[in-house]
C-alpha cells in the first residue's frame, strides 16, 4: 500500500539556486546532457525525477534543473520521492526533497509504502521489495507520455554486474543495468558515484546519506565499500571496464533472445508443447526454455534439469520450477504449467 501525496512548489520569492550558475551545477548540467544526449531524450519530454535525497539523485535533479533554467533544455520537470518506511528518520528524507523541489519551483509527489511489510507478504528480500515499490510508485506518479528518470551511475551498474557473477548468472544478468527500459531512462550510467559527489561538495550543494548503505549485512554494501575500490587499485578504470563489458553483454544477449524467438515459435507446436527432438545448442536451448517459462525466471540448476530430461530417453520427468509452476518432460516434448500470469515490474 502506497501512501501518495503532492507538494506544491514555493510561489514567488528569489531567484532558484540553478539561477547562480556555479561551476559544479555547470558541469553537472555537462553530464545530464551528455547521458540525455545518448539517449536521445527530446527537448520536449517531461521528466519525472526519481529522487531518494542521496548524492547520486541530487547530482541528477540540480543537472536537469540547470540545463532547464539555462535554456540547454526545454524538459518540463517534476520530482517523485517514496519513503521505504525503514528507518525511524525517512520521513526527513521525504523533506529534504520536497524542500529541494520547492526551492526550483518543481512540483514534487510524495509516497510512503511499508517495504518491510512488502518483502514478507510477497516473500522477497527488502532490497527487492524496495525496488519493486519504487517503480510502481514512480509508474504511478509519471502522467502518461513522461520518462522516469533514474540516478543509477557507472558504479551501481559495475556492482550489479559484480554481484549477478557471484550468484551464477548467464549474459542476462552480466549486461548490468539497461540505460533505457519502456518509459525508465538512466542518463547518468556513464557518470561514476565520485566525480558526482564532487561537483555537489564544491558547490556545497546538499544531499542525505543513508546509513543502511553502510550496513555490512547488505552484499551490495560490501561489493561497494569492498570489492570496487580493490579493483580500481589493482587496475585504474576497471569500473569504467566492467561497464563496456556489460554493454558488449547486453548486445550479445539482445541477439540471442531474437535468435531463442525464433527458435521458440519454430517448435512450439499447435497443442503448446515445444519439440526437443533435435535439440539446439546449449546456449541456444537454455534461452528458449527460460522464454517459454517466463518470469520470474527459475535457477540455473532447474533450467539445466529440464533440459537433461529433454535431452535423455528417460520419460514422464516432471521439474517444479518454483512459483507453482511445473515443467513435464515426455517422448523428448516439454509442456509447461503455470499459474495465472501476475504483472512485475522493472528489475533495476
Amino acid at each position: 500500500m502506497v501512501e501518495q501525496g503532492t507538494h506544491k512548489p514555493l510561489a514567488g520569492g528569489s531567484n532558484p539556486p540553478s539561477a547562480t550558475n556555479p561551476a559544479g551545477l555547470i558541469e553537472l548540467a555537462a553530464v545530464v546532457e551528455k547521458g540525455a544526449s545518448s539517449l536521445g531524450i527530446p527537448d520536449e519530454a517531461h521528466l519525472v525525477l526519481a529522487v531518494s535525497g542521496g548524492s547520486d539523485s541530487m547530482a541528477l535533479l540540480r543537472g536537469a534543473a540547470q540545463l532547464v533554467a539555462t535554456g540547454g533544455r526545454r524538459w518540463t520537470l517534476s520530482v517523485a520521492h517514496l519513503d521505504h518506511g525503514l528507518r525511524p528518520d525517512s520521513a526527513d528524507d521525504a523533506t529534504f526533497v520536497a524542500d529541494a523541489a520547492a526551492a526550483l519551483r518543481l512540483p514534487c509527489h510524495l509516497g510512503r509504502s511499508d517495504v518491510a511489510a512488502l518483502a514478507l507478504a510477497e516473500g522477497r528480500s527488502i532490497e527487492d521489495a524496495g525496488r519493486q515499490a519504487r517503480y510502481r510508485f514512480f509508474e504511478e506518479a509519471a502522467p502518461s507520455g513522461a520518462l522516469v528518470t533514474t540516478a543509477h551511475t557507472a558504479d551501481d551498474a559495475a556492482e550489479t554486474v559484480l554481484l549477478n557473477l557471484m550468484r551464477g548468472a548467464g549474459l542476462s544478468g552480466v549486461r548490468g543495468i539497461p540505460r533505457r527500459r519502456g518509459r525508465i531512462v538512466r542518463p547518468l550510467l556513464h557518470a561514476r558515484r565520485s566525480t558526482l559527489r564532487d561537483l555537489l561538495d564544491r558547490d556545497a550543494i546538499p544531499f542525505r546519506d543513508d546509513p543502511s548503505n553502510e550496513d555490512p549485512a547488505h552484499l551490495r554494501n560490501r561489493v561497494r565499500r569492498d570489492v570496487l575500490p580493490l579493483l580500481e587499485t589493482l587496475r585504474p578504470g576497471a569500473v569504467d571496464r566492467i561497464g563496456q563489458f556489460a554493454q558488449l553483454a547486453a548486445d550479445d544477449d539482445a541477439l540471442l533472445t531474437e535468435l531463442a524467438e525464433a527458435e521458440l515459435i519454430r517448435r512450439t507446436g499447435a497443442d503448446g508443447g515445444i519439440s526437443w527432438r533435435d535439440p539446439p545448442p546449449p546456449a541456444l536451448g537454455r534461452r528458449v526454455l527460460r522464454l517459454a517459462i517466463g518470469h520470474p525466471s527459475p535457477s540455473a540448476e532447474r533450467v539445466e534439469a529440464v533440459l537433461d530430461a529433454a535431452t535423455s530417453d528417460r520419460g514422464g520427468v516432471t521439474v517444479e520450477l518454483g512459483n507453482n509452476r511445473s515443467v513435464t518432460v515426455r517422448g523428448r516434448v516439454i509442456r509447461i504449467t503455470r499459474p495465472p500470469a501476475v504483472a512485475d515490474s522493472s528489475s533495476e
